[in-house]
């Protein structure tokens, strides 16, 4: 079950179509996967209706269906005892609601909280009573800070996690962030840590020899985004420990700019180790300039074709790597 909206240019000529989710729910018993992405008109009614006659749902995805605050939560979750992925981006989630829920009792392995305003004591009652946690997305959250970090690592559950969107977070420093690679690297197989000016070349050296599984990478924070970085990135040398440490790697981002990015003609010998080692590499995705034109052409020498693109085209997540992926895709 999928949801979306056009605009429609042509004023005189709307037509506006609303499922009643109130009649269709009886219909539907069996429902394993209920993708409501951006439908304007859904509320917490219309998700509490759902769920009240769909046992076996397993995920539930009201990304952007800004009317939905996390009231019905509580009683969806009761009632669905098997649902393992919820999807709650860019909603209006209220923080005592997500607070009342009883988070320890449910099988929640995936969360996306992308662009909310919980409280940061909201995030550390949520994510520590989230044992079962695989594949996080908290990117765009103010109130991510270094103390919720801290309180979800002393929480011990981080033991499952594989995956997590920390973009654009600009409350964490590198010492949490540290901390948390140090103990948990090895486990990660998906880490995104773009747009935080804080984490330069120093973090990223250490980081990546912990990171042995991982297989998709973001760093760095694009130009026109942010303060402009002022040191300056040896990117060969994060090739070259990426292309040693990383042999699952699949997909790589680095966000910085030809500014901020240190390279040479020697940088070539770099690309190739890590076009050799990395075997399973089918998308890099960088700022446009001389180090793209670069990459681009030391792949297409190789007829590795498309492997290469710039931000401005493309952009790494971690939506791939959901289990529920293929459901959740529509046209």
């Amino acid at each position: 079950m999928g949801g979306t909206y056009e605009k429609v240019e042509d004023e005189e000529e709307e037509v506006y179509e609303t499922v009643n989710v109130f009649k269709l729910k009886q219909y539907l018993p069996n429902l394993r996967v209920v993708n409501l992405w951006g439908v304007p008109f859904i509320t917490d009614e219309h998700v509490d209706a759902i769920s009240s006659n769909c046992a076996h749902l397993e995920c539930l995805c009201v990304n952007y269906c800004t009317k939905v605050t996390g009231t019905c939560l509580k009683l969806v979750l009761q009632r669905c005892r098997k649902l393992k992925c919820l999807f709650l981006a860019h909603t209006k989630l209220d923080n005592a609601a997500v607070k009342a829920i009883e988070w320890e009792k449910t099988r929640i392995e995936e969360l996306d909280v992308k662009g909310t305003e919980l409280s940061s004591d909201t995030l550390i009652s949520l994510l520590t009573r989230l044992p079962h946690l695989r594949w996080l997305d908290a990117s765009w959250l103010e109130n991510m800070t270094d103390q919720v970090i801290e309180a979800w690592l002393q929480s011990g559950a981080l033991s499952n996690l594989q995956f997590i969107n920390l973009d654009t977070c600009d409350s964490l420093n590198e010492a949490s962030l540290t901390e948390m690679i140090a103990r948990h690297g090895p486990q990660l197989q998906g880490l995104c840590l773009g747009g935080q000016h804080k984490l330069l070349e120093y973090f990223w050296m250490n980081m990546i020899p912990q990171l042995k599984n991982i297989r998709v990478v973001v760093m760095g924070i694009a130009e026109d985004c942010c303060t402009k970085v002022a040191a300056k990135i040896h990117v060969d040398q994060f090739i070259d420990c990426i292309a040693q440490n990383c042999p699952r790697l699949t997909r790589l981002e680095i966000r910085w700019d030809d500014d901020t990015l240190r390279f040479s003609d020697k940088s070539s010998k770099f690309i190739d180790v890590l076009r050799m080692k990395c075997l399973k590499l089918h998308s890099i995705v960088l700022s446009d300039g001389q180090y793209y034109e670069l990459v681009r052409s030391n792949f297409e020498r190789a007829d590795r074709m498309s492997v290469v693109r710039t931000t401005e085209m493309c952009r790494t997540g971690l939506l791939h790597c959901s289990r529920f992926y293929n459901q959740l895709l529509f046209n």
